[in-house]
């Protein structure tokens, strides 16, 4: 314990003094603040666009499912690594240039020239539903690593918390993204060590088939919809595109972040598939919480090895949840309260933003995975937004709204009662409302004219 709060201090001293000098500069905006004034180069673009998508979900939560459900894990995170490539290549461009001619800071902004100012306050909220959730699944791997150490789950959060905090409200977007861009690389270095351990500690892998009891289509196809859409439906990545300094660097961010993605991919299942091997050989134990795979793991590494993973993973969560605390920030102040210039309400918010986060991670409501799937299918209201956006001439008001409201009532009720097909029944939903409240704008428009 006392090796792991040593170079805990050591990580916390050295991010902040990193945040603090990358983030010194006088008479900061909000533009300064929350998208580093557009000026930020590819690369570092690219591994904290990583940093802040493979966060604990992967090293705490993807192992564990990869030990529990096997090669089912792989193909699953590889579909949205392949639709997140997709859509960036399609719509990356389009997006920095509609934020660069609008000098946009919030996702939500994007919307409310075409929707409204109704949807974008709207949009701002259910993404708060949404990412608050999603945000604590990293508080609350932390908390599970942190608590190999023997420092309590309670302990855990409030220390996961106070570092997440100080870092977004000190340093903004521009000192996380360059922190961010350092434990990338941090993060695959010990990923790929730890792969090496776990194949010659264990002996193999086990794969398992596909489908199988678990993986059936119907449960593939409702957790893995959402996900295929997270490049457009999460603002925290959607925001990282207006950051980038060049056009011309969005093709390079895209190939440098595919890389990254496909090799922490591989390395992170394949560490569950291990310790599946390492269980049917009596050399792991058998775990039915699949969350405390890592936790065990963790357990069985020499210091040399287990140190700087549980490291690693704090560097993922704090990446994601500075990410995600800054975007909702930047909605909640500009969005909601239309404060586009104090930066002191912009720090407010930031601070409420990390007191909920908290207070929902002391609920560790549901498995990390899960979780983190039932906050990307709430987003899915925003798919047709993005289609009217750029491809679509129907559609205003009436449609922002229809399918922000209704649309996130179904992804919550569907949820609930109809698990099994919730984000198919979603997914169609959405479109179904966003067509409905088209046909509305249509009448008003006409009802206008005559």
């Amino acid at each position: 314990m006392t090796q792991f709060i040593i170079l805990l201090s050591i990580y916390i001293v050295i991010g902040s003094i990193i945040v603090y000098f990358v983030s010194r500069k006088k008479n900061q905006t909000q533009e300064d603040y929350f998208v580093g004034s557009g000026s930020i180069g590819w690369v570092v673009t690219a591994l904290t666009y990583a940093a802040t998508t493979y966060s604990a979900f992967m090293m705490v939560g993807l192992v564990g499912m990869s030990y529990g459900t096997g090669v089912g894990a792989l193909i699953f995170e590889m579909a949205y690594l392949v639709a997140t490539v997709l859509i960036l290549v399609f719509y990356g461009r389009k997006i920095w240039r509609l934020g660069r001619e609008r000098g946009l800071v919030s996702p939500m902004e994007m919307f409310s020239e075409r929707y409204g100012k109704v949807t974008e306050g709207l949009g701002a909220l259910v993404a708060f539903i949404a990412l608050v959730p999603y945000a604590s699944v990293q508080v609350i791997g932390l908390a599970l690593v942190f608590g190999n150490y023997g420092i309590g789950f309670f302990g855990g959060v409030v220390i996961a918390s106070v570092i997440i905090f100080a870092w977004a409200f000190m340093g903004g977007l521009r000192g996380v993204a360059i922190t961010d861009a350092l434990q990338g690389l941090f993060m695959m270095a010990v990923a790929i060590a730890a792969l090496y351990w776990s194949g010659k500690e264990f002996g193999g892998f086990e794969l398992s088939t596909f489908p199988n009891q678990v993986w059936t289509p119907l449960f593939f196809i409702n957790l893995t919809l959402p996900w295929c859409f997270f490049a457009l439906t999460n603002p925290q990545v959607v925001q990282r595109l207006f950051i980038i300094e060049k056009e011309s660097g969005i093709r390079k961010m895209i190939i440098l972040f595919a890389v990254f993605g496909f090799l922490y991919t591989m390395i992170v299942t394949y560490i569950g598939f291990a310790a599946k091997q390492g269980s049917l050989q009596g050399l792991f134990p058998v775990l039915a919480d699949r969350d405390m795979v890592t936790v065990e793991l963790l357990g069985m590494m020499g210091s040399l090895l287990s140190l700087p993973l549980a490291l690693s993973i704090i560097f993922a969560s704090v990446s994601t949840s500075n990410s995600i605390i800054l975007t909702l920030s930047s909605m909640v102040t500009r969005d909601v309260f239309r404060a586009r210039r104090s930066m002191v309400v912009g720090r407010l918010v930031t601070t409420l933003m990390t007191l909920l986060i908290f207070l929902f991670s002391l609920t560790r409501p549901n498995y990390l995975v899960e979780l983190s799937v039932m906050s990307s299918r709430i987003l899915l209201v925003f798919v047709p937004l993005y289609a009217g956006l750029f491809h679509w001439k129907r559609g205003g008001v009436c449609a922002g709204v229809f399918t922000l409201l209704g649309g996130a009532l179904l992804a919550v009720l569907s949820n609930y009662f109809l698990g099994a097909y919730a984000s198919v029944l979603t997914f169609v939903g959405v479109f179904v409302l966003y067509g409905l409240g088209a046909v509305c704008d249509g009448f008003r428009n006409n009802g206008k004219t005559s």
